[in-house]
């Protein structure tokens, strides 16, 4: 008898699942185990291995189709097997209600990267350029903006004959020799740009669950942000001397690594802010499991660093520049997002100099960290110097932490950035 294959549940989160490729056709031979066709799930594209051995008969679920868990999305039976989809339907629901031996247990997901979750059913043929000759940014010399504006030339008729298309002197010399017809224009150099059409993005099931978790993050928490600024100083000496000392080949330090580093110490004398809220009760968790947010097409994700506190910097280093190449090829598992207690998010390498994240739940803060920036500053002889200061902006569950609570915590991760000696006591 042929059996169903349903949308299986692949991550503890998941609550519903689309089939981002199919593996096998109809028609194809399929091994029990073997691989059938790769689902996206909330975090990962994931390939799932077929429970059934047999032929693929009926391809049920289109591509990019988000389904529900537990929905039928093929049918796997003998070669030219004549087969009722309600009765199988309906025997389906009968062995989930009284299992026996004969049930199939959901084979293991490995993961696949999800660049290559979807491949064109045909190649798309190439699009002639349409006039004006450029679009978007246009590379031209100086000396060719300064002769296009004399002229009244618009750079967006021009083809450039330089390295890369770039428009250079020639160029401009050519179109006025031929009374610049085409790419003539009285508007003093300004060159207009393209218009763009609307365009609708259909909404991933990563960013659908984002989504629903920031918002109840937002809505059931309670939060209010503690900022404060630090100086750096110290701390980039001492990361240039880490990075020196190991060498080419060894593992370099960054400074968010610094920063995990530090606040995993100050959790451990702080904690209550390594802490849960659950309704009736506060859980202050004993380990300290970093999630560090990393930033992907598809959305954010935040993979868990488990027991910062008891690593070394490089270790830390190490593991957080492993977790963030997983993420961006899609190869992160299950575990690796599961048990977080504290999440930091850092936006410094993009020049932000400030600003505040939503809690990342059940956790009960986030810290968000800034650029290092050299800023002016009094010292404490009244002089004006010039510091390398950050700004971390603390979002606090008022829940589970309070004012002071939060500003104590701060000042010890404050203290542990500018002195990093005093970490080590």
């Amino acid at each position: 008898m042929a059996n169903i294959v349903e949308m299986p549940k692949l991550s503890d989160t998941m609550e519903e699942g689309a089939v981002a490729s199919w593996l096998k056709k109809e028609g194809d031979t399929v091994e029990e185990g073997g691989s059938l066709c790769e689902i996206e799930t909330d975090k990962a594209t994931m390939e799932y291995q077929s429970p059934f051995g047999g032929v693929l008969l009926k391809i049920i679920a289109q591509p990019g189709k988000t389904m529900a868990l537990n929905t039928p999305i093929a049918v796997i039976g003998k070669k030219g097997e004549a087969f009722d989809m309600n009765a199988l339907t309906a025997a389906a629901a009968g062995s989930k209600a009284a299992p026996g031996p004969a049930a199939h247990a959901a084979h293991a997901a490995k993961p696949a990267p999800v660049a290559a979750a979807a491949k064109p059913a045909s190649p798309v043929a190439p699009v002639a350029p349409a006039s004006p000759v450029n679009t978007g940014r246009i590379k031209s010399s100086p000396l060719a903006r300064r002769m296009a504006a004399a002229s009244n030339v618009n750079l967006a008729g021009v083809a450039g004959s330089g390295p890369a298309g770039r428009i250079v002197m020639r160029d401009i010399e050519a179109v006025v020799a031929r009374g610049g017809a085409s790419g003539s224009t009285n508007n003093g150099g300004f060159v207009p740009m393209a218009p763009r059409e609307d365009q609708t993005i259909p909404v991933t099931l990563m960013r659908k669950t984002i989504a629903k978790r920031l918002l109840a993050g937002k809505n059931d928490a309670p939060h209010f942000y503690l900022t404060r600024s630090v100086n750096m100083g110290n701390m980039m000496q001492w990361r240039q001397m880490l990075n020196d000392a190991a060498g080419e080949k060894g593992t370099k330090v960054s400074v968010n690594d610094l920063v995990i580093f530090a606040t995993s110490r100050a959790l451990r004398h702080h904690p209550g802010i390594n802490a849960s809220w659950q309704g009736d009760n506060i859980v202050q968790f004993g380990a300290v499991h970093m999630c560090v947010a990393v930033a992907l097409p598809t959305g954010l994700v935040t993979p868990v660093i488990r027991n910062a506190d008891q690593m070394p910097v490089r270790d830390i280093a190490a593991a957080s520049r492993s977790l963030a190449q997983r993420a961006k090829a899609g190869q992160l598992a299950n575990e690796d997002y599961a048990g977080g207690t504290f999440t930091i998010s850092n936006l410094g390498m993009f020049g932000i100099e400030e600003f505040t994240a939503i809690i990342n739940p059940p956790q009960a803060a986030i810290l968000a960290v800034g650029a290092t920036i050299p800023t002016p500053a009094v010292d404490a002889k009244g002089n004006v110097v010039v510091e390398q200061r950050m700004k971390i902006t603390m979002s606090c569950d008022h829940r589970v932490i309070d004012g002071v609570m939060g500003a104590e915590f701060l000042k010890t991760l404050a203290g542990f950035l500018e002195q990093p000696l005093m970490m080590m006591v």
